[in-house]
Order: C-alpha cells, then sequence, then structure tokens
C-alpha cells in the first residue's frame, strides 16, 4: 500500500510563518515523522508540496494507480478551489483532509472547504498531530476496504 502527502500553498513556511497559529514544526519534521510511521506500518510513502494549484492537481492525478490513499492539506485552496476538488473526485482515490489550525474556529472565509463533504475524514486543530491522526485514520480506512 501506498499513500501520499500533499501540502498546499505556503506550507513550506512551517516553522516560520505565524508559529503562535501553526507551531514551530517545519513541514519536513512532519514528513520526516509520517516517514517513520510509514516504515513501521509497512507502507509506501511519499510527499508532495507546492505552492501552485495546477502542480498539485498534476500531482493528483500522477497518482491514479500508484496511491491507495492521499493526505491533503491544500491550504488556502481549501476554500477556494473548485479544481483540486474535482481532480480529487475524478481519480476516486480516497483522502483525508488535514489541517493543523482548526479552521472552523478561524476567519469566517476559512469555515467553508470545497474538500470536506467527499473526504474520508477530516483532522484540524491538533497541530501537528493533525497529520499523525490524518494517516492513522487513512491507514485504518483502507486496510478496513482491503
Amino acid at each position: 500500500m501506498r499513500l501520499l502527502l500533499l501540502n498546499g500553498p505556503n506550507l513550506n513556511l512551517l516553522g516560520q510563518r505565524e508559529p503562535e497559529l501553526y507551531g514551530s514544526a517545519t513541514l519536513e519534521s512532519i514528513e520526516a515523522d509520517l516517514k517513520k510511521l510509514s516504515l513501521a506500518e509497512g507502507v509506501g510513502f511519499e510527499c508532495f508540496q507546492s505552492n501552485f494549484e495546477g502542480a498539485l492537481i498534476e500531482r493528483i492525478h500522477k497518482s491514479v494507480d500508484q496511491v491507495e490513499g492521499i493526505l491533503i492539506n491544500a491550504g488556502a485552496y481549501t476554500h477556494t478551489s473548485i479544481a483540486l476538488r474535482d481532480a480529487l473526485l475524478a481519480t476516486k482515490i480516497p483522502y483525508v483532509e488535514v489541517h493543523l489550525s482548526n479552521i472552523s474556529a478561524r476567519e469566517s472565509y476559512r469555515h467553508h472547504s470545497y474538500l470536506a463533504d467527499k473526504a474520508v475524514g477530516l483532522v484540524s486543530g491538533f497541530g501537528v498531530i493533525s497529520y499523525r491522526l490524518a494517516f492513522e485514520g487513512l491507514l485504518a480506512y483502507l486496510r478496513q476496504k482491503r
């Protein structure tokens, strides 16, 4: 089994960007933690980050027949990108939406997600632990489906 972690715009700045909101962990440390977890679980794992919507969409398209599940923190695209939603739906790859902060407790324009209603699950508000919870949830879902 292979999983893909997708991170959208500005997540490459984790550790520097608004640490009072997003914490001090870097994207590299989050990815390293999940890679260790995937090794322990016997699961293939890859990571991809882009600040460009089209690059994220292309990576989703290339995932068909390569990964069984996607973890996605689309960043601000969560609230704006119908194209990203369409790519996820077109590939039919199960995905879990993940956010460091609780998007429902933030600015009103962040309350709506174009991805959440078709996701296997949504994990937000637990900081770095959100990624681990999303990983474990997606893995359990996929193993149960087998």
